[in-house]
């Protein structure tokens, strides 16, 4: 396993990386064409998301971005929601989403948030489980419509 990765707040300038980020570590799971186009309309206003302070990154050893995680608003007041873990595709399974999902736990908890709830990828389920988040049922997609995701919390209290 790789040495964990330093996490720290994404830039502006970084927001395009990111979204080529997040559309290659999407498209590992041999999702077709169609869906990759809808996945690439999901991820513009990633600009924006950074200006809000809500993204951060994964810097490998090496200085490159190999990971991110970005928060957003929950349904309830006590709630955020894991909106997008993303990591490099030769860097999945060696940590770097464990800690970038641990920093976006302890970022919850820091803004004093109960709970965190994750709208997962079905492939992603997994992981999500082992790192502690409990399946609480399903929610519509918020990227393609007509599909339904499982929705897990980490209760964080």
């Amino acid at each position: 396993m790789a040495a964990s990765p330093c996490i720290r707040p994404a830039r502006i300038d970084e927001a395009s990386v990111l979204s080529e980020l997040c559309i290659r570590s999407k498209a590992v799971w041999g999702y077709d064409e169609d869906f990759m186009g809808l996945v690439r309309l999901a991820f513009k206003g990633m600009q924006d998301q950074v200006a809000t302070g809500n993204v951060w990154v994964a810097i490998g050893a090496d200085g490159e971005v190999v990971g991110m995680v970005a928060l957003g608003p929950g349904e309830r007041s006590d709630t955020l929601d894991l909106d997008k873990l993303f990591v490099e595709p030769q860097r999945i399974r060696t940590g770097v989403g464990r800690a970038l999902i641990a920093h976006a736990i302890g970022e919850a908890r820091r803004r004093g948030a109960n709970r965190l709830t994750i709208l997962a990828d079905p492939y992603a389920a997994g992981f999500y489980e082992r790192c502690g988040a409990r399946l609480i049922g399903e929610a519509p997609s918020d990227a393609i419509p007509g599909r339904s995701l499982p929705l897990y919390e980490v209760k964080l209290d």
